[in-house]
Formats: C-alpha cells, structure tokens, sequence
C-alpha cells in the first residue's frame, strides 16, 4: 500500500525527457482540437460528461463537481485499468506519461489509478496548456530556413523526402497540413489536421531538426494557407526571407508528373477543384479544361490549368532576391537530392 499515492508531476522539459507511452485524459473533443502528437486519447469523461462537470462546477461549487466526477468515472475503473494496461504493454519504456488540461485532476486521478495497478505514471506539471505555449514558443525562434522552390510539377516534394533519406533536416510541409496549397491541393489525401494540431505537429518537426542538422532546414515554398491550415505568422515572415533554391524541369516531363499524381482522382473531384479557379483560368480555358478531364484526355487538362498555375509561380519567384537555379530534367527525385550535395546546394 505504500506504493499508492499521488503521481509524480514534472515540468515539460523533464516530462519530455522521460520515456514512455503518453497519455492524453481529456475529452474527445479537447483532444480533436488540438494535441501533443503521438498521444493516445484515454478521456476520463467523454464530452457530454465534461461539459456537465463544468456547469456543476460553475452553479454548485467545486465540492459538487468532484462528487460527480467521482460518480461518472466509478463504473469506468475496469475499462480504463484495461485500457492503460493495454498501452502500457505496447512499450518497453518505464513511464506512463499522463497529461490534461492545466495537469490537475483528471491527469492526477488517471495516474493515481494507473498506480494503484502498479504501474509507473507521470504527470504533466501545467498539462496542455504549457504544451501549447511551448509549440507557440517555437515560431519564436530563428531558424536557418532554405526554401525550395519550382514550378507545379517539378517534384519539390519528393526532392525533400530524398534529402531526409541522406541525413539533412526538411519539413515537410504539405504532408503536416495534409493538403498541396492548390484547388486541387486536397484530392486523394486523409482530412485535414486542425490549425492548432498543424501547429503542434511543425512545432514538434522543427524541434526534431535541432538534433538532425541543424546548419539548414529545407521545406518547400508554400503560401502561407494550405488549405485550412496556416502556416504562423513568424515562421512564415522568416520563410519570406530566405534563400530559395528553384527547381527546373521540362514541361513534359512536369505534365508526366502531374497526370500521375492527380489522375487517379475522380472526375467530379477534378471538375470542382477546376471550378474553383474558373475566374482566373477564363471561361474559355475553364471549358476546354473541363472537356479534356470529361474525355480523360489528362494532358490536355494539365497544360490548360498549369498556364495559370505558372503566372502565378512567376509572379511570386520575383519578389525573392537570394535564390539560385538548377535544371533537374530527366533526373528521379534519389538522382536529383545526389546532385544537389554533390554540387554544394545542399549541405
């Protein structure tokens, strides 16, 4: 018995540092929001549950909303001793790292139980909340940012995949947001994480870069929307003023990529991403657009949408004064990351 008692709270630093499964005890809908990624969402009370502890709380006082709390969680104990078990087996790690709102007590109950059943919880000192404002607290910082940059279809992401393979620091920018910055942006990819979950998942990959390389992180030169997602606005006024490496590829082969990637995607998807760019593609480009990708003719829909897509480009590209050029044509992405060290634009 002198085992059980209240769990051990550490500051972020050290909960960090400590090894384990972690552990997020609020509510589904808390935890949709926004959450430490990797985190898996065991709620003590269920969204229903947590808005009537909180209206208890407001009208009858603490006392009333613990009493509850303590009623709603009772018939609960065996799934949730279940549940951490089963979460605790999936490592070999020592700790349970257990978090909540502001590291009160539903984090502290949740590490309470998982101690009564022996095993070895931690809590967050300050729970979400001081994980928010360390997330925040990274677009603060100064990062040595190399863009890269090209036209639609040169290959940009792949590029940086490979240049992660061979040891160099990238963010992977549209793989975060779960969307290509485009109309057509979102086709054939999973839903989109919230902004703040964009936010955590960055801030976690810029934190990564520290320990990889970090004389450069490379990611891709984007707008500062990607989709419903927001790149923060001091990490995007730093992105600005970076150099920028631009990529050159032939036309063809840029259509090549193109029809492979967004091809496989339904018609009706492909009408309505075209559909929303008819103003600036024109009615006449918008019509012949909208044929070809009736007949499955893709060529001749790519190189109708990509002349927009390119003044666009173009557009952008001069407002950048450090950037260099290096035409790729005819190289895969492994070839293309290989030249780009060999010839010093990486490093």
């Amino acid at each position: 018995m002198s085992e059980i008692g209240i769990p051990s709270s550490y500051s972020l630093n050290t909960f960090r540092n400590l090894e384990g499964p972690l552990i997020d005890v609020r509510s589904p809908k808390e935890y949709m929001q926004g959450h430490w990624p990797g985190a898996k969402n065991i709620p003590l009370f269920n969204n229903e549950e947590r808005e009537l502890i909180g209206i208890t709380y407001k009208n009858e006082g603490r006392e009333k909303a613990i009493l509850l709390g303590l009623k709603i969680t009772s018939p609960k104990l065996k799934s949730l001793i279940k549940e951490l078990e089963l979460e605790n087996s999936k490592s070999v790690k020592p700790y349970l790292k257990i978090y909540c709102w502001r590291g009160g007590m539903r984090s502290t109950s949740l590490g309470w139980l998982a101690k009564v059943i022996g095993l070895k919880p931690v809590v967050l000192n300050g729970g979400y909340k001081s994980y928010r404002k360390w997330a925040l607290t990274q677009f603060e910082k100064e990062w040595s940012l190399r863009l890269i940059g090209g036209k639609t279809g040169t290959g940009k992401t792949s590029l940086l995949k490979e240049l992660s393979k061979m040891g160099k620091s990238i963010i992977d920018l549209e793989g975060i947001a779960k969307h290509k910055g485009s109309s057509f942006g979102g086709l054939g990819l999973p839903p989109q994480p919230t902004c703040e979950q964009f936010e955590n998942i960055l801030a976690e990959d810029l934190h990564k870069t520290e320990k990889i390389n970090p004389k450069g992180i490379w990611l891709e030169a984007e707008s500062a929307n990607l989709g419903k997602c927001r790149i923060p606005n001091k990490l995007f006024a730093q992105m600005k003023d970076a150099p920028l490496l631009e990529i050159k590829r032939s036309k063809d082969e840029r259509v090549k990529i193109l029809v492979n990637e967004y091809s496989q995607n339904k018609k009706i998807d492909l009408k309505e991403a075209t559909l929303r760019i008819s103003k600036r593609l024109g009615p006449q480009r918008t019509k012949k657009a909208l044929q070809s990708i009736q007949h499955g003719l893709w060529e001749e829909a790519c190189l109708e949408i990509l002349e927009y897509y390119d003044k666009c480009y173009q557009f952008e590209l001069e407002k950048i004064s450090k950037k260099q050029t290096v035409n790729l044509s005819g190289l895969n992405p492994k070839n293309s990351a290989e030249l780009l060290i060999e010839k010093g634009h990486v490093y």
